[in-house]
């Protein structure tokens, strides 16, 4: 295989010389000759504004190089789309910079065991208790669009200031084996984010990140590239302030044939969540095997610790809602202070959702207060209303099955516990084998004889 240095590119490695020119310079030239390995070698911290891969490009990192984002905006470009995808309705994202970017590449590759890092602590204006507020503007790390045949393996990615890895209309993607190392206290540094793309798979991954890990989504800002379809998340670890694993909100197109397998969930803000937003369909996802630890975080995060969410709300006000249907959850244990969540706008919003085999465990460990649910985003309405804690809370749905499920309390329950199931509003609810008891049976019964003596 062809390979072509940086450092014959002109590259110097101190961390203070700007290295972008001779990094996109190697890069060129290997697409001149029909494709082989950029090097980037051992020793060194390549400080770099946006460079842009092209096809045929493998851009190999060695164990002990790192390439390192500047802390200046103006050394980042515009984020494009291809004026092919431009459709109606979706405005270009050129108000968004990125450091790598790849626009309408085919057979391109992020490999080697050394470090891309995106600077989000050089974007930081200020430090607060429990999140950063970051400045006006700030890169991604990586965006794609329109790309095919991308493969990002055994790299490290760190200290992402937006979104780590953003995929938008893209098509055959592999992503194994990368460990994402971001900041939790910096926001909207998402993982992984699979915009409108098809046919992709992500493999035995570590990831730490300051809002959801692993996102599905169909946006509107990047290109109208139809669904995003076809994807499995299998063998991860995960951490986050937000959603670890999550399908949506933003759903303007459709969202289908979504497989989670094999993954561990720790310390996070919510583990499993489907969050539908506008008016398309999200149908045939499935989590199973998963091992998930909640816990709550300040308000300023999304979440409530729920172990499962389940949600369709409209953004605003303005929005018709489409449907979540056909969604599977089995062999799930769950831990942490709230229950599974299930909440629709209408009882038709949500359809066919089966859980056999979740264990469900809630007990009090932080020390902000329970008792409050979480809908956003969303307009009009109360976004953070109070509402109690049950192990499974069901409000406006469809063919809701739950198939040997338990609940379980641990030994902090505040009063805003309650009930192991809560159902409202529930057309075609289906108990087999159902296991669990109130948070305080003793209280719930006084409860309720002196409401029969009223």
């Amino acid at each position: 295989m062809p390979s072509f240095n940086i450092r014959d590119y002109g590259a110097v490695g101190d961390g203070t010389t700007l290295d972008t020119a001779a990094i996109q310079a190697a890069i060129d030239a290997c697409h001149a000759a029909g494709g082989g390995r950029v090097v980037v070698p051992a020793g060194a911290t390549y400080l770099a504004g946006t460079f842009r891969m092209k096809s045929h490009v493998e851009f190999h990192v060695e164990r002990g190089a790192v390439v390192e984002a500047s802390g200046t905006i103006s050394d980042f470009e515009y984020v494009q789309t291809p004026e092919s995808h431009k459709g109606v309705g979706y405005p270009n994202l050129g108000e968004s910079v990125t450091f790598v970017a790849a626009y309408d590449c085919e057979d391109i590759a992020f490999t080697g065991g050394g470090v891309i890092d995106g600077g989000g602590r050089k974007f930081i204006r200020e430090r607060l208790k429990h999140i950063y507020r970051m400045q006006a503007q700030r890169p991604f790390t990586s965006v794609m669009i329109g790309c095919r045949n991308i493969t990002f393996q055994d790299i490290v990615i760190r200290d992402g200031a937006m979104w780590t890895l953003r995929f938008s209309g893209c098509e055959d993607i592999l992503i194994q084996g990368i460990r994402i190392q971001n900041d939790l206290m910096l926001p909207n540094s998402d993982g992984i984010d699979i915009d409108q793309c098809r046919n992709v798979r992500i493999a035995n991954c570590h990831i730490v990140a300051g809002d959801d890990c692993i996102c599905m989504k169909t946006c509107a800002n990047a290109g109208d590239f139809g669904a995003c379809e076809n994807i499995t998340v299998t063998g991860c670890t995960l951490v986050c302030t937000s959603t670890a694993l999550m399908v949506g909100c933003e759903a303007f197109t459709p969202m289908r044939n979504i497989v989670f397998d094999s993954c561990v969930i720790q310390s996070s803000n919510r583990g499993l969540g489907i969050h539908h937003s506008h008016n398309s369909i999200i149908e045939n996802v499935i989590f199973s095997n998963i091992i998930i630890e909640t816990r709550l975080f300040h308000h300023d995060w999304w979440g409530r610790a729920e172990p499962i969410y389940v949600c369709a709300m409209p953004w605003t006000p303005d929005v018709v809602m489409g449907q979540v249907k056909h969604v599977r959850f089995s062999n799930i244990l769950c831990k942490g202070e709230n229950g599974v969540f299930v909440y629709g706008w209408q009882q038709d919003t949500l359809q066919d959702i089966v859980f056999e085999r979740v264990r469900v465990e809630l007990n009090k460990t932080s020390s902000i207060p329970a008792g409050k649910q979480d809908l956003r985003p969303f307009e009009g309405g109360e976004g953070l209303p109070d509402y109690p804690t049950s192990g499974f809370l069901i409000r406006n749905a469809q063919g809701v099955t739950l198939r040997d499920c338990e609940v379980y309390w641990g030994e902090n329950r505040p009063e805003a516990y309650h009930h192991a199931l809560e159902a409202i509003n529930v057309q075609g609810l289906k108990l087999e084998n159902f296991r669990g008891e109130s948070a305080d049976p003793e209280r719930f019964a006084a409860i309720w004889e002196h409401s029969l003596t009223e």
